[in-house]
């Protein structure tokens, strides 16, 4: 066995052991591990748009561990396995990939995903958005829709023409806000003037979830500069006049 065969089989083994004898693993289930995965998911998030490498490399660790202990769980059972976990996903990358194990020719990334959602339409997916889980974040549940209803073809052709869109729905959401009569209405054009910034951002590459999540982390770091200065003056934020607080929200951006 290579290194990595060893040390996958060590972690198979450790996690034998602690289902058998650990009082707190024992007692885990599919269920009561759902929302830690959720969790170790975000934290790999985290450290990915952090760009901490030695913190990924330990997320990635917690969510193997994950992965590990829900086959575990199943084999108990006898539903799979881990090996029925991994001859899965081989299986899948296999059929997925025409163009590597098979005689089909791609010119770009961009034919291999059109082709990656036609096969799985063969597979008997019922839709092209089927494979959206419906408990994704807005945001992100909006970039993947739009990701996979282009795949089939059914997009805008240039960047231009959703920038069009853009304004066009920022316009119609000011017109209903200054109206001020009706709040569904506003709700519907906020939405689709949210999902036409999706949709252009997905046409500049940029991916929206991490441009807003890079947008939080800089606010948090400018807001909490501002509180430290106003303790420094012995203020509570309550106390300081807006012009105060935008002197040292300008200092904060000076020091980025």
């Amino acid at each position: 066995m290579n290194k990595e065969q060893i040390a996958f089989k060590r972690l198979l083994d450790i996690m034998d052991k602690l289902r058998e004898e650990c009082p707190w693993d024992k007692k885990q289930t599919f269920e009561s591990l759902r929302y830690l995965t959720i969790e170790e998911t975000y934290e790999l998030s985290d450290a990915i748009l952090e760009k901490d490498i030695n913190a990924i490399k330990n997320e990635l660790g917690d969510m193997m561990l994950h992965i590990v202990f829900y086959a575990k769980i199943a084999s108990e059972t006898g539903e799979f396995d881990m090996s029925d976990v991994l001859n899965g996903i081989s299986e899948k990358l296999i059929n997925r990939h025409p163009h590597i194990y098979g005689e089909v020719e791609v010119k770009d990334a961009n034919e291999v995903k059109d082709n990656w959602e036609k096969i799985k339409l063969k597979e008997g997916n019922k839709s092209v958005l089927g494979g959206v889980p419906l408990s994704l974040p807005p945001l992100v549940k909006a970039y993947r829709m739009q990701e996979k209803a282009s795949g089939v073809g059914f997009d805008w052709e240039k960047p231009e023409q959703v920038w069009d869109k853009v304004i066009e729905e920022m316009n119609e959401l000011k017109k209903e806000v200054e109206k001020k009569e009706n709040k569904d209405k506003m709700e519907n054009e906020l939405g689709d003037l949210l999902f036409a910034i999706v949709n252009y951002a997905r046409f500049i590459n940029v991916n929206p979830e991490d441009a807003l999540e890079k947008t939080n982390k800089k606010f948090i770091r400018r807001f909490q500069y501002l509180e430290e200065e106003s303790k420094k003056l012995g203020k509570s934020l309550y106390d300081m006049t807006l012009k105060e607080m935008d002197k040292y929200w300008n200092e904060a951006k000076e020091h980025e």
